[in-house]
């Protein structure tokens, strides 16, 4: 397994990492940021990878986002909107708003980096153990237009502010996410293949589709460590015995028939790989190398070829590469695991949503009027332990979501 520090470098994605036990079982983690992260997709993202390919079990997520937010209005706001959840993990993605839609100047650097840095300082004297600093995303570049600035134009004060959050991740000995060149490389990349008709965020150019947000996700994730092991199914053919790794249990074996049942969920992808889908942009992120392998090894098939068919497709590999693993969650896009997957995904998305109209509507106006107050001590403790209480149910449910999927794998080595 690699070992990572916090300072490390991710040629990737360009984001330090740290090691994936710098989240324990019974972790909150909360997302944080602005109305990209209010959109519920990214965020989405994170929440289904944590609780159905539970990289670390047990670890709980709620989402804090905002429309229109600023790092200074977060900070302004954190204390009655994030902080009394208690949580122990967070991440930020702050910045499309800071930089005000228009060309870079020392002002708004000046004012960017005191605002982070004090969120950085305030999470830490809050108990919050483990921080993923995120750097604000790109915008399309040939969907964004604004009067002050194209895209060019604003991607470039958007890279300002990445390295700003780049310098303030390596002060304060947090992780540090860099969503901007990640978005960027793979809407290059995409753009490429598709055209420049290619929406990556559309159609102010500001809010990605789940292309892009599933890369944003990417990024945040990769910076919390994660070695992206979903699990491994070994068969060896000659001996006639399979054997699976932790959270995928071999139910039986059988004339080349694996039957297996698993816990533990590979992430999976929608479709319409020409549109603003996940399937789309998969090709162009390292999602499934770095964050995705559901490996099966297969030994001694007594043939040079051997067709794999899993759930309604079937493909044909060579026996050297089965020997060395092939990463099913890639090579299937189309697989038993989809309809469940979906599934808990829109009970996140719905989760999510609940969540920011319970924050923003009730919880908050509530606690900043009782602060408002003097001698409202007890309110605001009622009001806390009532916000911490309701959350933390929804949270939970969201673990119990997934269960497990039973399904059977075969292996027909060519005569």
């Amino acid at each position: 397994m690699k070992r990572w520090i916090t300072a490390a470098i991710c040629l990737v994605a360009s984001c330090s990492l740290a090691p994936a036990q710098n989240l324990q079982n019974g972790d909150l983690v909360a997302i944080c940021g602005d109305s990209i992260t209010e959109q519920h997709i990214y965020s989405v993202d994170i929440e289904d990878y944590l609780v159905m390919c539970k990289p670390v079990s047990g670890v709980r997520s709620e989402q804090f986002g905002w429309s229109g937010e600023t790092s200074w209005g977060f900070l302004d706001k954190m204390p009655i909107f994030t902080l009394p959840f208690k949580p122990t993990v967070a991440t930020t993605c702050y910045g499309m708003n800071d930089g005000g839609y228009s060309a870079m100047t020392d002002d708004k650097g000046q004012r960017y980096r005191t605002a982070q840095t004090a969120i950085i300082e305030k999470l830490k004297q809050s108990g919050v153990r483990f921080i993923v600093l995120g750097s604000p995303g790109a915008v399309d570049t040939d969907t964004f237009h604004r009067p002050n600035a194209d895209a060019a134009v604003y991607n470039q004060t958007l890279g300002a502010l990445r390295d700003i959050d780049r310098d303030i991740a390596q002060k304060e000995g947090v992780a540090f996410a860099d969503v901007h060149q990640a978005m960027l490389d793979a809407m290059a990349k995409a753009k490429a293949k598709y055209g420049n008709s290619y929406v990556f965020a559309g159609p102010d150019g500001v809010h990605p589709g789940a292309n892009g947000h599933l890369v944003m996700a990417y990024a945040l994730l990769k910076a919390m460590g994660f070695d992206g092991n979903i699990g491994a199914i070994t068969v060896d053919l000659a001996a006639k015995k399979a054997t699976g790794s932790d959270g995928h249990k071999i139910i039986s074996f059988d004339n080349g028939m694996v039957t297996v049942q698993s816990s533990r969920y590979p992430f999976c992808f929608t479709d319409d790989p020409a549109g603003a889908s996940t399937r789309s942009i998969i090709d162009y992120v390292p999602f499934n190398d770095d964050l995705n392998r559901f490996t099966l090894v297969v030994t001694n098939p007594g043939a040079d070829r051997v067709n794999i068919t899993w759930g309604n497709q079937t493909k044909e590999f060579s026996a050297t590469d089965l020997a060395k693993g092939i990463n099913l969650a890639a090579e299937f896009l189309d697989n038993p695991f989809i309809a469940p997957f979906l599934d808990v995904q829109k009970a996140i998305q719905q989760k999510q949503a609940r969540e920011t109209n319970l924050d923003k509507n009730l919880y908050f106006p509530l606690n900043q009027q009782a602060h408002e107050l003097s001698g409202s001590e007890d309110a605001i403790n009622k009001i806390n332990a009532s916000v911490e209480s309701t959350f933390a149910q929804g949270a939970q449910h969201a673990l119990d979501l997934p269960k497990p999927v039973t399904y059977t794998i075969k292996i027909d080595p060519e005569k």
